[in-house]
């Protein structure tokens, strides 16, 4: 079975970090039409549940800083942010493996391909990004606890889509591939996490700072307009992570268990979950 090539969203070789980013992004681009329309929703439903406790916190746009408000109650609101976007990547970590698992084989899955129930273990994907999420809610109370938590949790939509492992054995096997070769998945992870939020943070205050320098919102409409503006840069920016997680999953089973050498001598005609399974 040859290899796909340089120039395809998920060479089958390990890959360097610049590399993984940008597969992570065209397996984005490619999946642009199924990941963007749910993250959007997801991200709307996400700051109307935030909204709140972020006026409780005395917060305002448009990065919603503490200032002056109740800190146990910003504290509060920064482990609910980190629980909702880490339940919403899972999710959305769903269908960018399935895409993943697609492009490993140099072809592009269609919409119904990444979402149909079949196949998609959609029961256990929705548990287990709840479960995500209220780790999650308890690292981010913790402070530092919040780098760990995040760097281990990548690998659990991959792991259960893709490797199909038995359910006790999601949570296991994500922090084990987390970990290896010097824990550097996890680290990409954080890597990738860090980026983006840099990214989310400049083009939402650049967006509604400019509003208000304009006059095109005044004081009235200045949390709808933020809410509107950091739902939008989340859309793009949650399914970014979840496409990275994706990607860095299968890369790290190549670099660690052979995963390309397994595929290269399959006997033809094998199905490509059979070969992508972790548990045969």
């Amino acid at each position: 079975m040859p290899d796909v090539g340089p120039i395809a969203v998920l060479p089958r070789r390990p890959l360097t970090v610049g590399e993984l980013l940008d597969s992570a992004v065209l397996l984005l681009r490619e999946q642009a039409r199924v990941l963007l329309p749910l993250a959007a929703v997801l991200a709307v439903g996400e700051q109307l549940l935030l909204l709140p406790l972020r006026l409780a916190a005395g917060t305002a746009p448009p990065v919603w800083w503490w200032s002056d408000g109740s800190f146990g109650t910003y504290w509060l609101l920064l482990g609910t942010g980190a629980a909702t976007e880490a339940t919403i990547v899972a999710l959305l970590g769903n269908p960018a493996a399935r895409a993943a698992g697609a492009a490993l084989f140099g072809r592009t899955a269609r919409p119904r391909e990444v979402l149909r129930p079949i196949g998609g273990r959609w029961g256990a994907a929705l548990l287990y990004a709840v479960a995500v999420g209220a780790l999650m809610f308890a690292a981010a109370l913790c402070g530092p606890a919040w780098f760990v938590g995040f760097a281990l949790l990548g690998a659990v939509a991959p792991a259960l889509v893709v490797d199909r492992v038995a359910l006790p054995r999601v949570l296991p096997r994500a922090a084990a591939l987390a970990t290896r070769d010097g824990a550097r998945a996890g680290l990409i992870r954080l890597l990738g996490y860090l980026g983006w939020w840099v990214l989310r943070v400049g083009l939402a205050s650049g967006i509604i700072l400019g509003l208000r320098g304009t006059d095109l919102v005044d004081a009235d409409r200045a949390v709808p307009a933020a809410l509107l503006t950091w739902a939008a840069v989340n859309a793009v920016a949650y399914p970014a992570l979840a496409c990275l997680d994706a990607v860095l999953h299968l890369e790290t089973r190549i670099r660690t268990e052979g995963l390309d050498i397994l595929l290269a001598r399959a006997p033809a005609g094998t199905p490509a979950p059979v070969l992508l399974a972790a548990e045969r």
